[in-house]
């Protein structure tokens, strides 16, 4: 027996350190000196004002703005987490269709069948700050029509703020909403 159980607190000793202490620092230390912002976070500033930042999703849910997606944390950063609720569950189902509404009153002008997921689910995380190409340009005619802009403009912008996949495989083209948002508060 004991010749069985001096390998195994080995092991968990090994595994405790690999796991506790080791990965750790790697991750740290590639935050650190390769990361972007040096593992902080990214701020967005406005008129030399932070305004959020790039990583975190907020809430814009006036008409004259691009909506990101629902947040299932109310997009408190402290808590970040998803709903863990299954599309089975019938309170889920209702939050979703409450959601499908909310966003049929402000665009009238899309059917039902054209809203993307995304818009009506939250992320994983609850404070994703991105949305598609496909989820900005579905809200540029509510857009045009709050602030009067053109839509042809609208489409420009968007496509100014598009992201391409890193290095063009790796992840979906996407929008970065809290950016998107102030230049369109800057078109006049």
């Amino acid at each position: 027996m004991k010749q069985d159980i001096l390998p195994a607190i080995r092991l968990t000793l090994v595994s405790l350190i690999l796991v506790s202490v080791l990965y750790p620092l790697l991750i740290w230390g590639f935050a650190q000196f390769i990361g972007p912002a040096q593992g902080k976070a990214e701020l967005v500033y406005h008129q030399g004002k932070a305004v959020g930042a790039a990583l975190v999703g907020q809430n814009f849910s006036e008409d004259h703005y691009f909506w990101g997606r629902p947040s299932a944390v109310d997009y408190n950063a402290a808590s970040s987490a998803g709903s863990n609720k299954g599309p089975s569950n019938p309170d889920y189902l209702v939050l979703v269709q409450s959601r499908i509404d909310s966003f049929l009153v402000h665009n009238p002008q899309v059917a039902k069948k054209d809203i993307p997921a995304e818009l009506v689910t939250a992320s994983g995380s609850g404070l994703d700050p991105d949305i598609s190409p496909a989820v900005a340009k579905i809200q540029i005619a509510r857009i045009s029509k709050a602030r009067g802009i053109p839509a042809q403009q609208l489409e420009q912008l968007v496509e100014q703020h598009t992201q391409q996949p890193l290095l063009g495989l790796f992840g979906p083209e996407k929008v970065n909403v809290l950016t998107l948002n102030i230049a369109l508060d800057q078109l006049k």
